[in-house]
């Protein structure tokens, strides 16, 4: 899990009243997905914890169709489980969470093709967010443009002083069209939501901890 879900286990646990301890040596069950997207779920004394990876490191973990198709299939899946307890949403790609949508891919697609990606993108993270378990993303490095649409789709989010936080498509004329600017108004207010989306100006951890993006913050 690394440092920052080990830890974010502890809090959940006593916060969620999981009822059994935590052991030091921890079976893993792990079923494959998609290529870019890899979810691990736990056994033993942590059965019902599943940990969905993002796994794409040669493009950023930017997402594309195959990873969109991986996460709505994985997100899916989990809502018919009855077994899972709590998703943690994380990067297996070092220093980086979520460079956003994959825009080398969408270059290619004609307006309706990219009309579908954009809704596919928006449904599933509304599906994320209506999962009936709760959801933790845990951000190392940057978290951009749909990257931080979706961990702002997770119940819960929590980041080091490294992060780097934003939505930084108006630069390219582009609006965030995921839900982030109806999420991120929800949590931080409409007048820092709107100094962040108009300018793209990214944020550290810190500062996105001060504004109440992210409710805790590990070192």
């Amino acid at each position: 899990m690394g440092v920052f879900a080990l830890s974010l286990y502890h809090h959940c646990r006593r916060n969620f009243s999981f009822d059994h301890h935590y052991q030091s040596c921890r079976t893993l069950i792990l079923q494959s997905a998609f290529e870019s997207v890899r979810v691990q779920r736990l056994s033993h004394d942590d059965s019902g914890i599943v940990e969905v990876h993002l796994d794409r490191p040669e493009a950023k973990n930017a997402i594309g169709k195959e990873m969109l198709r991986g996460l709505q299939n994985i997100f899916e899946s989990i809502n018919r489980d009855a077994s899972a307890n709590v998703v943690m949403l994380s990067s297996s790609v070092p220093r980086v969470f979520c460079a956003g949508a994959d825009l080398k891919e969408r270059k290619t697609m004609n307006p309706s093709e990219t009309r579908f990606f954009v809704n596919s993108l928006r449904s599933t993270f509304s599906l994320l967010e209506a999962l009936h378990v709760p959801t933790i993303a845990v951000i190392e490095g940057a978290a951009l443009g749909g990257g931080l649409e979706m961990a702002l789709s997770c119940d819960l989010r929590i980041c080091g002083e490294d992060a780097v936080l934003g939505l930084p498509e108006t630069g390219l004329a582009i609006i965030p069209g995921a839900g982030g600017t109806q999420r991120l108004s929800r949590l931080v207010g409409k007048s820092i939501a709107k100094e962040l989306i108009f300018t793209g100006r990214k944020v550290g951890g810190r500062d996105a901890m001060s504004v109440g993006m992210f409710y805790l913050k590990l070192l």
